[in-house]
């Protein structure tokens, strides 16, 4: 083994660690909701950013502000209302007097000026405002009055969206769903798990998280995965999954044909080569498998699909459809 092969060996032994060791204290916190604690941890050694659905009061918050809390990051939080103007979140520019009299714009920072952003409820503000993150999200980087302002590193959008059938809520704009590099559905808990969080959540005192990373250690994390070996055989699972769930393609299937408007982009095959290696490593393993693209297919492409009209007049659903072109994916390897 080279030097170099050693030495990403030993940074993902211990990195892996450390995610354990971060598991056990979220767990403490955010009962019962393993996936998605794993798929946030996976959204965030990407380097990436992750949109939580879910109905009000499944704890959607509370893991951001845990992991937060885990990662050491400078945390801010925008609650988004119907009123919230795009200012409001990147900053302004105020004009200032100086004890001279003179006077000179002066740009003020908004709360996206920070390491770990979280968007609560941000499906609850115009289309206008949720714009406002587009080029901070992509870009690392706002522009205010021909000025360009370099954001903190590490830097993320955690959001959180209400499920957009509720009432006060505006769909968020497909460039920006887009820029999200997993959806991350919660869901309710079951029997069991909702026993302990009764038992848990409303006793004399609270669960606290203790930071495990520093922002310096997610930042080596997230070079690790980038540097992990990537088998020939998981590189062609994602260009058959991505290329399959695009209607105009030669190899969609006909029920891709027959029910989906508009399929993902490269930025979702993308999405994919980073999210199965660190899923790989938030288990401990040093190489992503083909199940790991398997697994990652809902929560990579659910937002970067949409079904057409007629599909969706038959009670077709997009959960439904990204299972069967996971399990065509996984019998073409298979066979191969």
């Amino acid at each position: 083994m080279s030097e170099n092969a050693s030495e990403l060996a030993d940074l993902i032994e211990n990195t892996a660690d450390r995610l354990m060791q971060a598991r056990h204290g979220i767990a403490k916190r955010i009962i019962g909701q393993d996936e998605v604690v794993e798929l946030s941890l996976v959204a965030l050694l990407c380097g990436g950013h992750a949109l939580l659905v879910g109905a009000p009061g499944l704890a959607k918050t509370r893991l951001v502000d845990t992991l937060g809390t885990v990662f050491g990051m400078d945390t801010n939080r925008v609650q988004f209302t119907p009123d919230l103007m795009p200012a409001d979140i990147i900053g302004s520019e105020v004009l200032e007097t100086a004890a001279d009299g003179s006077r000179a714009f002066r740009f003020v920072k908004g709360p996206v000026f920070s390491q770990l952003l979280m968007a609560d409820e941000i499906n609850r503000a115009s289309p206008r405002t949720q714009s406002a993150l587009l080029q901070a999200m992509q870009e690392r980087q706002v522009s205010i009055a021909g000025q360009e302002y370099d954001l903190p590193a590490p830097f993320h959008v955690l959001a959180t969206q209400n499920p957009i059938e509720q009432e006060g809520t505006y769909p968020l704009p497909e460039a920006q769903l887009d820029r999200f590099i997993l959806q991350i559905d919660v869901g309710y808990p079951d029997r069991d798990t909702e026993r302990d969080i009764l038992l848990a959540t409303t006793g004399a005192t609270d669960a606290l998280a203790e930071q495990v990373f520093t922002p310096e250690q997610l930042m080596a994390a997230q070079d690790a995965v980038r540097r992990m070996p990537v088998g020939e055989a998981v590189v062609e699972a994602i260009l058959d999954l991505v290329r399959m769930a695009r209607p105009e393609d030669d190899t969609a299937p006909d029920f891709v044909r027959d029910a989906v408007s508009w399929g993902p982009g490269p930025r979702a095959a993308q999405a994919f080569m980073l999210a199965t290696r660190a899923r790989a490593l938030v288990q401990g393993r040093f190489a992503p498998s083909v199940d790991d693209v398997l697994a990652l297919a809902h929560p990579v492409l659910i937002h970067r699909m949409a079904l057409g009209f007629a599909a969706r007049a038959r009670g077709e659903d997009l959960t439904g459809l990204i299972g069967r072109l996971a399990d065509m994916a996984g019998g073409r390897e298979a066979a191969a």
